[in-house]
Order: structure tokens, then sequence, then C-alpha cells
């Protein structure tokens, strides 16, 4: 049994991570209201996801060099207090203009609670204790993608998809008091001597030019790509494609999250017995496989929701091994810089994932082959890169000699 702090450490970062997912995945089921209520069409309301999406990865480049310079705590009070304020906005929005602007400040705040919380786990622990508490702060991070569509379509049900925005205000607002109450500063004054912002675009310029370090950013860019892709996608292709109901839809986005949290929970004891770089390339192949076989299966001309939801299932399982994973191996190596070295993970893999979700939008039509081939190819580029990056033995490093 893991010792309390290591729970309780899980758990509050969890949720201070969670925070900013809720807002895409509670409002998920809204999307197609969203765009009859304010007269948009698909592409401009997708938009209002993009928008989060590339201030979530942008915002990370400045909380994490500043959480390194000022310490963790106060960066998450400012992002706390913009997402509040950007969610109260978008409640009052009546332009699909206005709605995109909010989101993007919306994801400005969220992006403090993605960056610093692994900033937090490499300040703690490093190695397998680091797979093991990032998979189970993915573990509470990952009950958003389930619980949200649900209580979305429920608030949704109740108030109207503004009602959302006004409970994910409340959620930031909650996050406020979890930070001041609950988690200790991580990043003492004496580590902070050497941060700096010259400090952090040095650390930025040696960490561009870490071809190890960005191809395990980008393995796990590539895995988050393809679920953006279905994220934008399948509102409009499980819901007016398919015909589910908001709250089936919800049912059926939560079985795929099921499945990523389930198998990201073996992360800490699969790496501890074959080794980080193994569980990495087996899991990235084996999710590869899977969407070469539902693209084919959509390309041939089939067109079952039933196999599209049971593919998925298996490949978010996979997924579910190759991002916390990923994740450790990135930051494994740059502990003195670990809020920069986050930042920037977390920003080129929202980007890329905001790249890939842009990219599909043009060519979105309700139906599911445009999004299944979005997501094959973030799959399959995540395999070319995964076996790139972690060819030869020097490619376990330290993190195997420990597993």
């Amino acid at each position: 049994m893991f010792p309390s702090p290591f729970l309780r450490a899980a758990l509050v970062l969890g949720l201070l991570s969670a925070i900013g997912p809720f807002a895409i995945d509670m409002y998920l089921p809204a999307l197609p209201d969203i765009g009859r209520s304010l007269g948009a069409q698909v592409g401009a309301v997708q938009w209002s996801l993009t928008a989060f999406f590339l201030a979530l990865g942008a915002g990370q480049l400045f909380y994490g060099p500043v959480s390194d310079m000022v310490g963790r705590k106060p960066p998450l009070y400012f992002g706390l207090l913009l997402f509040t304020a950007a969610s109260v906005g978008c409640a009052l929005a009546t332009e699909i203009e206005t709605l995109v602007a909010l989101r993007f400040l919306q994801g400005l705040g969220a992006a403090a609670g993605m960056a610093i919380p692994r900033a937090v786990v490499r300040d703690l622990h490093t190695g397998t204790d680091a797979a093991r508490l990032m998979a189970l702060l993915m573990l509470v991070f990952s009950v958003s993608p389930i619980l949200a569509p649900l209580a979305g379509s429920g608030v949704i049900a109740l108030t109207g998809w503004r009602g959302v925005f006004w409970v994910v205000a409340v959620a930031a607002i909650a996050g406020l008091a979890l930070v001041y109450g609950a988690l200790r500063e991580t990043r003492p004054a004496a580590d902070r001597v050497e941060s700096s912002l010259g400090g952090a675009l040095r650390a930025y310029g040696m960490l561009l030019r870490d071809r190890h370090y960005l191809g395990l950013v980008f393995i796990g860019g590539c895995a988050m790509s393809g679920f953006f892709v279905y994220l934008a996608g399948s509102p409009f292709v499980l819901i007016n494609h398919y015909g589910l109901t908001p709250t089936q839809y919800s049912l059926a986005f939560s079985l795929n999250a099921a499945a990523f949290i389930g198998s990201s929970q073996f992360t800490g004891l699969l790496g501890q017995r074959f080794g980080l770089v193994p569980l990495v390339k087996v899991a990235a192949s084996a999710a590869g496989m899977v969407m070469v076989l539902l693209l084919a299966y959509y390309l041939l001309g089939g067109d079952q929701l039933a196999v599209l939801i049971a593919l998925y299932f298996v490949s978010s399982a996979f997924m579910g091994l190759v991002i916390p994973t990923t994740s450790v191996l990135a930051l494994e190596q740059h502990g003195a810089i670990a809020g920069t070295a986050s930042a920037l993970l977390g920003t080129l893999q929202m980007l890329t994932g905001a790249a890939a979700m842009g990219i599909v939008g043009l060519f979105a039509n309700g139906q599911p082959l445009p999004m299944v081939i979005g997501m094959a190819a973030g799959a399959l580029v995540g395999v070319a890169l995964t076996w790139i990056t972690l060819a030869g033995p020097h490619a376990a490093g330290p993190v195997e000699a420990r597993a």
C-alpha cells in the first residue's frame, strides 16, 4: 500500500489537473446545441475547442518557468482565478466569436493546472516511484472524461449549455481552496536561487536541442492528438451520424476513458517488471496496429458504431500506458528545471493535438471517416517516433537501471 502522503499528493494534483479537461469534457454533449443557439456552423463551434487547446498549450510556457522562479503555488492561484473569470464570461456569451475568445482565456488559466502538477511529481519522485505517482494522478485526472460528459448531459438538460460554464467556475473556486489548504510548496526558496527568465530561455533552448526529450514528448503528443481528433469529432459523429442522445454519447465516451484509466494504473507495475522503455515500445506499437484495423474497416465501407467503440476502447487502453510513461521518461533527466521541462512538454503536446484537430476539422463533415483517418495518422506517426527515439541500448537510461 502506498503511504498516505503519496495518495494525498496524487489526489490533490489529479484534481487540479482535471479542472481544465473538465471544462472540455463536460461541454462536449452541448456542442451541437451551442451551434444551434449561436447560429454557428460545425467548424466554428469546433474552434471553441481548438482555441482552448492552443491556449492550454501556449500558456504552459509561461507557468512552467515562473513556477521554477517563484514556487509552484503562486502561478496556480493566478491561473485558477483567470479560469474562473473566463468561465463566467463564457456562460454569458451571445456570439460564437466571443465564446471562442473567452475559451482561449479559459485555456490560459487552465494551463497552470496542467504544467505545474507534473513538475510537482518530479519534485517529489523519480523513476518507477514517479511512474506510480503519475499513474495515480492520471487515475484522478481521468475521472473527468468519465464523469464530466455525464454530468454535462444532466446540467444541459436542466439549465442549457450555459450552465456548464457556471459549474466549471465553481470547480475552479474549489481548486483555489485546494491549493491553499492541501498543497504544500515543493519548490523551496533555496532551489529558486538560480532560476530566472534568462535561465528559462536557456533551458528552453537546451530542451529544444535534446532529441531524446523531444522524441518522448512527441510520442505522447501523437497519442494525445488522436484523442483530440476524437474529442472534436465524436459529438457530431456519434450524436448526429449514429443518432445517440447526449446521455448515450456520454456513456460511450466514458467507456473509452475507462479503458485509458484502467490500463494506466499498471504503468508502475509493468515498468518495474519489464522496464519503462520496452513498455512504451509495445504499447505504442499495439495502439498503432489497432488504429490501422479501424481505418481499414471504414475504408472498406464499414459503418458500425460498435466497431468504432470497441476498437478505440482497445487503442485507448494502450495509450493509457504510453502517455504517463513517456512523461516520466522525458522529465527524468531534467529535475533542476522540472517546471520548464514540464511546461514545454505540455505545450508541444497540446499544440500537436490542436494542430491535428484543426487539420481534421477542415475536412469534418459529420461522417466517421475524416475523424478515423486523423486518429490513425496520429497513432502511426507515434509508432515511428517510438522506434526512432527508443532504439538501441542508450535509450534506456537510468530509469531502466532502477526499474
